[in-house]
């Protein structure tokens, strides 16, 4: 089942609706892609399963970095948080005085 990995768009179901009043099950799918991704905070690409419209959220915000920070916890898969951890600590690293 395809899923954004930073967003969580998931697929959802809806219903058809015919002239006649007919409902058909129907289930829509998100544009979900295998995008490679290079963080200049971490100096490494990674690969994620984004939405495409998450992929224009990330360019718009102004890279990977700063999506990742600014995005809520709860959305974020597993992989995505272990990445976020490590942005964290190494921006820590460079600023000790900013808190």
């Amino acid at each position: 089942m395809p899923r954004c990995e930073l967003t969580g768009k998931k697929p959802v179901v809806k219903n058809l609706v015919s002239h006649s009043n007919i409902k058909t099950k129907s289930r829509a799918f998100p544009n979900v892609w295998t995008k490679t991704f290079y963080s200049s905070c971490l100096k490494r690409s990674f690969r994620l399963k984004v939405a495409a419209s998450t992929i224009r959220s990330i360019d718009k915000s102004g890279g990977i970095d700063h999506f990742l920070i600014k995005c809520p916890l709860n959305q974020l898969s597993p992989f995505a948080l272990k990445l976020r951890k490590n942005m964290e600590k190494r921006l820590h690293k460079k600023d000790p005085k900013k808190k």
